[in-house]
């Protein structure tokens, strides 16, 4: 690990996907002829750490995996790729399974079985506390119980470490999250969960940021992202247009870029621009975690679309 720069330590989800590829997905009762299957590793939390491990920056994972089959290979898989595993915890049962059916489109429905995430509690966090009060950056999402992440917020406000939350799959929040959060990044779908859908986008990012939030990025898909600050400023980031093989993970390598370029000192319009970059590359390729590119892919892809 680095010893100039603080870590980005991702508290949540480690989950192995499990991938039915089918001309589309299937509607309630409907029985479909499927075109291939494959597992692969996944969950956001580790999505997210393999995303910034990916673009050079250190990382550590604080969660757990089952003592099944798919606990050594998840573990495996973030060694791989360069996330630190040690905060990494084993327990008794099934590691956190996710069935996604995939459509020739780039379209995806997912079902997350929680496992292993679900018994990342409060004393997980205690017993990784220093590592998480030395980060430069804490990522969270919604994959790991609510408790847990309540806790982890209060003692990254203790310690003065920024969180950026990921609010997927969406859910309530305690009202003392709000105020905890240093960035919230929602997609259409989540934002929508929270702000109703009839606020225009503008609207809705005020609307977040008088919750207490110190940043709000609303990831808009083709549309590009909206990032609003607290003390007023706001812009449009476009996107990139390219030909979208998988969308799956692609929010979650926007998280895990955007963490790495704010924690680089880009301001935060550049920041979500590099973070676009990262996500465009990712839909052109299968997988989530495999589909994460590189920094010098990222950087040639800027220079490309200059």
């Amino acid at each position: 690990m680095s010893i100039s720069r603080k870590p980005i330590v991702v508290v949540g989800s480690v989950t192995m996907d499990m991938v039915t590829r089918t001309p589309q997905i299937p509607k309630i009762g409907q029985t479909i002829i499927g075109t291939g299957f494959e597992t692969t590793p996944g969950g956001k939390g580790a999505n997210q750490a393999v995303a910034a491990a990916r673009l050079g920056y250190p990382v550590c994972m604080v969660g757990k995996v089952g003592e099944d089959a798919y606990g050594p290979a998840l573990l495996a898989n973030l060694a791989d790729a360069g996330v630190d595993t040690s905060a990494m915890e084993k327990t008794a049962g099934p590691s956190g399974l996710a069935p996604i059916f995939l459509s020739e489109a780039g379209e995806n429905g997912i079902v997350v079985v929680p496992g292993a995430n679900g018994k990342v509690d409060c004393a997980t966090v205690d017993r990784h506390a220093a590592l998480i009060r030395s980060a430069g950056m804490v990522l969270c999402q919604l994959e790991i119980p609510m408790a847990t992440i309540s806790h982890t917020f209060a003692l990254c406000a203790e310690a003065g470490v920024p969180v950026m939350l990921d609010p997927a799959p969406a859910a309530p929040l305690p009202d003392a999250i709000w105020s905890q959060v240093a960035w919230f990044t929602p997609n259409e779908t989540e934002a929508a969960f929270y702000l109703g859908e009839s606020l225009k986008v503008e609207d809705g990012a005020n609307h977040l940021l008088a919750k207490g939030l110190r940043g709000v990025v609303l990831k808009r898909g083709a549309e590009g992202s909206y990032v609003a600050v607290a003390d007023g400023k706001a812009a449009w980031v476009p996107p990139f247009h390219v030909e979208a093989v998988n969308t799956v993970g692609a929010g979650d390598c926007f998280n895990g870029a955007f963490a790495v370029a704010l924690l680089e000192n880009e301001d935060p319009w550049q920041a979500a621009r590099f973070a676009s970059a990262a996500a465009a590359i990712s839909v052109t390729r299968p997988g989530a975690q495999q589909s994460m590119p590189t920094r010098d892919q990222v950087e040639s892809f800027l220079i490309k679309h200059s």
